[in-house]
């Protein structure tokens, strides 16, 4: 008995060489996506294109109000609970033609997905079952890739640690090492770490990032996940992207990021052109979410180090004041009257500096009377010998309290 002829049953050199097999066999144009809705590979083709075929292939990615369809019409999901072909209306709405697709499998993951138009024809039985046989030779295509970028991946995340770790002595080894794993490093970059309350998990680590790669002003050409931090190189997407222009991206970017996702808070060390410089912008990035943390009122303020203002020697102060050499005499009396009395003299007096010294507003924040705040502040003046008037004793007793925050946290 002769043995019917599998075109699909044959190892293939690319999914390019693949998704044109399909086409010739299936006499439809076909596209192949992995799981993120990225264009693979697409088939040539000698119809008339619909616009959604059109955008994938200029983007070489499915538009996001397509993949916002498909999930809320289900589709996705009836693509990942089913073995075999789906078939798709058209949906002039969203200028989609009607198209047969399956998931691409590796037993129960789904990695990607082929789309065959039928625009002009519909595929028969016997069509349908070749379009099986066709997910089984991508998958393998697929596996193959995937280790390959995963092992592409670990060099890069590896690269990225002897940045960030101070490894390299001097700029010749730094630019040797990109070249050797195939890394094109961007002239201009700062550390971009995203912190979470909890363990990063790889699929918020997805999510931040896709949000990020959707900005068209923004890259990240490198990252690390870390116990809950998402570490990355962020740089501006184009040479001639004006500066002004991308900071201003990134803080927008930011502000979203915080909004969509409460559980973390992002902050970014310095822009710089050297990456010897690196270890110092990963360590401002940390200086940046330490503050943040510690003074959640600043957070929608601070988003790069530059922000951070006189908060950057807080760390330093906090060092100073937490040394048992070193007492603030003023502050002490009214800790040590606070304690005795259960007084509030040195929160009043926080809020009363924080607040440029306004006593309406500062009554306000306390939720008291301006007379009630006055006479605290004159028995802060005789108890702590402070005179409120005197700019470089305010400014002291200022930081000191800032620092002694941060070193209660």
């Amino acid at each position: 008995m002769r043995m019917e002829y599998d075109p699909f049953g044959k190892e293939f050199d690319s999914l390019e060489t693949l998704a044109d097999a399909i086409n010739d066999v299936l006499g439809c144009p076909a596209t192949i996506e992995d799981n993120n809705h990225r264009l693979l590979a697409y088939s040539s083709h000698n119809i008339q294109l619909d616009p959604v075929r059109i955008a994938s292939i200029i983007s070489k990615r499915v538009p996001e109000k397509i993949v916002s369809s498909l999930w809320l019409d289900g589709v996705i999901r009836q693509l990942t609970e089913s073995r075999g072909p789906l078939r798709m209306p058209a949906n002039d709405e969203v200028g989609i033609g009607q198209r047969v697709a399956i998931a691409i499998r590796n037993n129960e993951d789904v990695l990607g997905t082929i789309w065959v138009m039928e625009n002009e024809k519909q595929l028969n039985d016997r069509e349908l079952f070749q379009l099986t046989k066709a997910a089984q030779a991508a998958s393998t295509k697929l596996m193959q890739l995937q280790n390959q970028r995963k092992k592409k991946e670990e060099e890069y995340k590896y690269f990225l640690w002897m940045l960030l770790t101070g490894h390299f002595t001097a700029p010749a080894q730094i630019k040797q090492k990109a070249r050797d794993i195939g890394i094109s490093l961007p002239p201009l970059f700062q550390v971009f770490v995203v912190q979470a309350s909890e363990e990063m998990e790889d699929k918020l680590a997805r999510q931040i990032r896709s949000m990020l790669e959707a900005s068209p002003d923004v890259q990240t050409p490198l990252h690390v996940i870390d116990h809950n931090r998402l570490i990355m190189l962020c740089s501006p997407s184009f040479q001639q992207t004006i500066q002004k222009t991308y900071t201003k991206s990134l803080t927008s970017l930011i502000g979203k990021l915080e909004s969509a996702f409460p559980q973390v808070m992002a902050g970014c060390g310095s822009l710089v052109e050297e990456y010897e410089k690196a270890q110092k912008s990963f360590q401002e990035a940390q200086s940046v979410l330490l503050i943040k943390h510690n003074f959640p009122d600043k957070r929608s303020r601070i988003i790069q180090y530059s922000d951070l203002g006189y908060y950057r020697f807080l760390p330093m102060i906090k060092k100073e004041v937490s040394t048992e050499s070193f007492n603030n005499a003023n502050l002490q009396h009214l800790v040590e009257y606070d304690r005795e009395h259960n007084g509030n003299l040195v929160d009043t007096l926080e809020v009363f500096l924080g607040y440029d010294c306004n006593v309406k507003v500062a009554a306000e924040i306390l939720h008291i009377h301006v007379n009630t705040l006055n006479y605290r502040l004159k028995r802060i003046s005789d108890i702590g010998r402070i005179d409120l008037t005197d700019m470089d004793q305010k400014v002291t007793l200022y930081l000191e309290l800032r620092a002694l925050k941060l070193a209660e946290s």
